[in-house]
This record gives C-alpha cells, sequence and structure tokens, in this order.
C-alpha cells in the first residue's frame, strides 16, 4: 500500500507540472495580442502656467477721466462746509503717474492714522514682507534664573486668542509650555524670573499725545514686551482677542503685565516662580531657552491697516529704526522711516514725531501721501505691495466697513472698488487709497482736511470724503 500511495504522488505531481507548463506556453501566445489591447494611462505633455500677481501692477486700459469734469465733480465736495478752510486732495493715474487733480497739494496737514501708511511702506521695504519678531527667555548662570526678553512683537497675545483672529499671534501660554519643558528636562522646578525691555529706548508716549489716547483705548504706553496691545477685560486682564471695539482704558504698565502673565503660565505649567517678576537685562552669557515668533509682517501690516492699530504702528517704526542704525525711540523710528521713503523718492513733504499719527505735531502733504500710494500700487518693488492689499475696503471690511469708524457712507459705485486708509482726529479727516473707475482705469487719490470747523461735524467731514471717493468709482468720465 505504501509504494502504491507513492507512485500515484509522483504521477499526480508529474501531471500537474505537464499542465501548468502547457497553461504557460498558451498564455505567452496570446500575452503580446493581449498587452496590445491593454491602454496604459499617459500624461500629456503640456506647458505649464505659472502664477500671476496677487495685485497685477495697474495699467493704462480705459480711458482717464479729463482734467475738467473732476474739477467739476470734486471741487464743491472739497469746498464744502464740513471739511472746513483748510481742506486738500490730489488724484492721480496710477499707471501713468499723471495728476488728474490737485488742490493746495503742497500744504502740510496733520495726516492722523493715515501716517500709518508711511510706517507700512517703511517697515515692508526695510524689513522684509517675511520679517518676523521674536519673544525670547534665555537663562544665566543657573537654570533658575530666567529673563523674559521683549522683541518689539506688537501683536503678541497672553493666551490663545480666538480661531477666527487672523493672523494668529505668539502667544506667551505657548512660550512658557516650551519654557517649562526645557526646565524638566534640567531638573528645574523653582525659577526666578525678570523681564528686558531695553530693546525700545525713550520716552513711552509722544509728543503731542494726550492722556486720554490711553484711557479712552486709543493706545498704551509704547514698550518692547506688551501683550494684546495693553487691551484690558473690564477684570483687568489681557484680552486674548483682537478687538478694535474694546475702548476701555489701555493698560499702563503693560511690560509689567506682560511679564505677570507669563510668570502665571509658568506657575500653570508646574513651575514654581519665586516672587513677582522684575524688571532686569539679559545675563551676560545668556543660555537660550524658548522662544515664540510673530506672524510674517505682509500680515501684520494688514491688520495695523484694517483696524488703524496704533500700537502695532509704534512698534513698526521702531523695528525700522533697529534695522536702520537709529534709536528706537519716538524720534528715531521717525526718521527712520521718513529715511527710508527718501530712499524710494517720497519723502518730500513728510514730517512725522510718531508712527501712528495721534500726535498733532504729525504733518504730511496731499501730495506726499498721494505718492506713497502709487508707491506701494503701481509698477515696482512687490515687498510694498502689503502696504495696498492690507488696506480696507469700501463697504466690507476694516474701518471702511459700516459701523466701523466715522467712514463708510460709500455710495453704490464705490463698494468693493475702493481701497483705502482712514484717519481721524477730533477736527481732522484723512483718506488716501485706490479705486478702479467706471472706465476699468486704477486710480489713487488722497483727501486731507484738519480745520474741520467743529468735532460734531467730524462725521459730516468723513461723508464728504466718502462721497468724493464715490465720484472717482463712479466717474469714467471725459
Amino acid at each position: 500500500m505504501t509504494n502504491r500511495a507513492g507512485v500515484t504522488a509522483l504521477a499526480t505531481l508529474a501531471m500537474l507540472n505537464v499542465l501548468t507548463l502547457g497553461a504557460g506556453v498558451a498564455v505567452a501566445t496570446m500575452l503580446p495580442e493581449r498587452l496590445d489591447l491593454w491602454q496604459v494611462p499617459r500624461v500629456a505633455g503640456a506647458r505649464l502656467e505659472a502664477p500671476g500677481p496677487v495685485l497685477a501692477p495697474a495699467s493704462a486700459r480705459g480711458a482717464a477721466p479729463g482734467r475738467r469734469r473732476l474739477a467739476g465733480l470734486l471741487s464743491p465736495l472739497l469746498a464744502a462746509q464740513p471739511l472746513g478752510q483748510h481742506a486738500g486732495a490730489v488724484v492721480t493715474d496710477l499707471g501713468t503717474g499723471e495728476v488728474l487733480y490737485s488742490r493746495n497739494a503742497a500744504s502740510a496737514f496733520e495726516p492722523a492714522s493715515n501716517a500709518k501708511l508711511l510706517t507700512a511702506v517703511a517697515a515692508l521695504r526695510a524689513l522684509g514682507p517675511s520679517a518676523r519678531f521674536t519673544t525670547r527667555v534665555v537663562a544665566g548662570a543657573r537654570p533658575g534664573l530666567l529673563t523674559l526678553a521683549g522683541g518689539g512683537d506688537p501683536t503678541l497675545a497672553a493666551g490663545a486668542p480666538p480661531r477666527s483672529d487672523y493672523p494668529q499671534p505668539a502667544t506667551l501660554a505657548s512660550l512658557a509650555a516650551a519654557t517649562a519643558r526645557w526646565l524638566a528636562a534640567r531638573g528645574t522646578r523653582k525659577v526666578r524670573l525678570s523681564y528686558d525691555i531695553s530693546l525700545f529706548t525713550g520716552p513711552a508716549t509722544a509728543p503731542g499725545w494726550t492722556p486720554g489716547y490711553i484711557s479712552t483705548g486709543n493706545v498704551t504706553p509704547i514698550t518692547s514686551l506688551e501683550v494684546d496691545q495693553g487691551r484690558l477685560t473690564p477684570s483687568g486682564k489681557p484680552q486674548n482677542a483682537d478687538d478694535p471695539g474694546n475702548f476701555r482704558p489701555r493698560s499702563t504698565t503693560p511690560a509689567a503685565e506682560a511679564a505677570g502673565a507669563f510668570a502665571g503660565f509658568l506657575r500653570r505649567d508646574g513651575i514654581h516662580v519665586a516672587g513677582g517678576a522684575v524688571p532686569g537685562r539679559l545675563p551676560r552669557r545668556a543660555v537660550p531657552v524658548a522662544a515664540v515668533r510673530s506672524p510674517e509682517l505682509s500680515a501684520i501690516v494688514g491688520w495695523m491697516l484694517r483696524e488703524s492699530n496704533n500700537v502695532i504702528a509704534e512698534d513698526l517704526a521702531r523695528q525700522v529704526a533697529l534695522r536702520t542704525g537709529k534709536p528706537a525711540s519716538f524720534s528715531g523710528a521717525a526718521a527712520a522711516v521718513t529715511a527710508v521713503l527718501r530712499t524710494l523718492g517720497a519723502g518730500r513733504g513728510v514730517h512725522l514725531v510718531d508712527g501712528s499719527g495721534l500726535s498733532t505735531l504729525d504733518r504730511v502733504t496731499p501730495a506726499a501721501l498721494a505718492a506713497i500710494v502709487r508707491l506701494a500700487a503701481a509698477r515696482g518693488p512687490a515687498a510694498l505691495r502689503a502696504a495696498v492689499t492690507g488696506m480696507p475696503v469700501a463697504g466690507f471690511s476694516g474701518t471702511l466697513a459700516p459701523g466701523q469708524s466715522v467712514f463708510g457712507s460709500f455710495g453704490p459705485p464705490a463698494l468693493g472698488v475702493v481701497r483705502a486708509k482712514t484717519g481721524n482726529l477730533t477736527r481732522v479727516a484723512s483718506l488716501a487709497g485706490i479705486v478702479d473707475d467706471a472706465s476699468g482705469r486704477v486710480l489713487a487719490f488722497a483727501f486731507m482736511a484738519d480745520r474741520i470747523p467743529k468735532g460734531s461735524m467730524l462725521p459730516a467731514a468723513a461723508g464728504t470724503m466718502d462721497a468724493m471717493a464715490t465720484v472717482l468709482a463712479g466717474c469714467g468720465c471725459r
């Protein structure tokens, strides 16, 4: 029985081999024809298209508005009572630079927040649109001696802001978490904390500022370490949100409050902070512990322009001073911004004492303001374009959205096609930006008035400038 089983098994294996070989021969015979029927997918060769610029330079398409017709439409508005006895305007063709309308173009006006346009252009030019600002923690000779060093980040927040806020800022909460991990890795659970604000120098408020600017929520004393631009909740804590409508009094000691918030986050993360945070300087041989970086400058510029953020403007002006070798003070920053504009051919007609336009001592001519708008928007350095794309849009965003400022009462032709920076103080109004007119021509404009008869007439003055921008949008006229 055993021999018969073995013979049977061998016979079976032999038959299987014969069948397998036969099948293989048959498939091999059929395969070339079958492969011919197999259509392998192919990627068609084509030239790749390169993306165009997000905001293309202005072109000279369409007919430019006629000077006489434009004067007939704008001059009565410029002479309207709400603007007072000192009003000026310049309108230029963005593509060609031709001046289409001019009144008091070389007269010096208070620019109010339109000074931020000058700061934006200078910062983008000096620092580059991808620049970021760093807040650091360093250790001294022993890991338990920490220093929080302000890096002049104007967007730094204490805790995490709402996810809807854009751009998302760096936070002291994340800096504390990274610091706690560094300490834990070295077996350190108890520290002493100091903070260094030596990056900026000089007075914390500018000539021409009033104490009311802080108590009315417009600005905080300028320092290289602060959170949430000094905005506070009703309980006096950092707001942790971008809220331009918060007009509660701001912090008068922003650096100390930021350091206190950082100490609180360290405690939350299991680190005992002995005593309170005290002013200090970076140790001579500082050991890097942790750092957080701001959003890119191009995003910060948009943040500043949309909500007319004074603290951001002052910090950026000081960053320009640092980059150009000048003192990071009000006077050094103003000189630095003006010097950078001069290298761009746009410094004439500019006299600044701060970076935000809050000072009543700032002076800018309509010609200079219109030239700076054209510099950023026309054919030129792409690095400056964020100064235009960051501007509010009529009827839709920032201080040109309904109810967000004294401006925003545009007629239908201007909605969505006027992009401009607003400025206003008690008796000062200014509006500068670009507009696509009805013929497709892109125009740069600057409207300024700084002797409005009464503070109560400010909304009417701003509305008159809205009407002038609406005229430009709807014109396309010969």
